[in-house]
């Protein structure tokens, strides 16, 4: 049976946001343009409190801001879409991630099975409508976890991919209705590697195997040599993005296939931090 979910909602009733004039965001934004990460994360923090939240894919440049973050607050919150899709490797690195920095990562999920998925779309949605597959195992839950929150912090740079070449510093973020802050948008992918290595950072050793982007197991292949990093994500359909950094509202209401709840929350132990 297909049930109507209306976006955004949440168990918990939010309360009122802070207004934030787009110009002030505009001015926020080019005061950090030449700032160090870390200046950026203190004032989130410092501006927002606990109703900011950090996401991460644990790609590469999400290692790097959360080492950062790590030593700003290692308390804040981290969280990742799990679309039970993931590859091992990644689910290995959030392991070691959450022992060297310290942090407790809070685990998104659809509440939505693969099966269920199957039974009630088809059994390779994410080959058949790419799209629709994002939107159900994504887009929808990270909507809802961003419900009750002002802000998020992304990972995402200018130089991966022409649908990010503009993003700010901080901006507003139309489709989530809340401040979007990328500490990393004017990094280079050669600065991220370059901090990595200065910091004797774990990433994912599929990185070196020819996959420069990771996301789930059947939409994510090896690039070519000189192919974009992105080249390797959702091959042979008209995809760049999954659709959580797209800004056209795409979805007041859509109907999906439900069990229980459309979002399912774990916070998944926090380890003791190490040298």
């Amino acid at each position: 049976m297909m049930m109507r979910v209306e976006i955004p909602a949440s168990s918990d009733t939010p309360g009122p946001k802070r207004f934030w004039d787009r110009n002030e965001l505009r001015r926020i934004s080019d005061r950090f343009e030449n700032a160090w990460p870390e200046e950026v994360l203190h004032w989130s923090l410092e501006t927002f409190g606990s109703d900011v939240a950090m996401a991460t894919g644990f790609g590469p440049s999400g290692v790097a801001l959360m080492h950062m973050l790590s030593r700003v607050d290692s308390s804040a919150t981290v969280f990742y879409l799990d679309t039970d899709l993931l590859f091992p490797e990644t689910h290995d690195l959030k392991r070691r991630l959450a022992e060297r920095f310290g942090l407790t990562f809070t685990r998104v999920h659809s509440g939505i099975s693969l099966p269920e998925q199957a039974r009630q779309e088809s059994a390779d949605l994410w080959r058949s409508n790419p799209d629709r597959c994002c939107l159900i195992r994504k887009v929808l839950p990270l909507r809802r976890f961003l419900s009750t929150r002002e802000a998020w912090i992304t990972g995402i740079r200018r130089d991966q991919s022409p649908t990010r070449g503009t993003i700010g510093i901080v901006h507003w973020d139309e489709a989530n209705g809340l401040v979007k802050i990328n500490p990393l948008a004017n990094w280079s992918e050669e600065q991220i590697w370059q901090y990595i290595q200065i910091n004797d950072l774990p990433y994912n050793p599929l990185h070196d195997s020819g996959f420069p982007s990771l996301g789930c197991i059947p939409c994510t292949k090896p690039v070519d040599a000189g192919e974009d990093a992105r080249a390797g994500r959702w091959k042979g359909h008209d995809k760049l993005e999954c659709g959580i950094h797209v800004q056209e509202d795409i979805l007041v209401q859509e109907e999906i296939p439900v069990q229980e709840d459309i979002l399912v929350l774990e916070n998944e132990g926090a380890y003791r931090k190490t040298a």
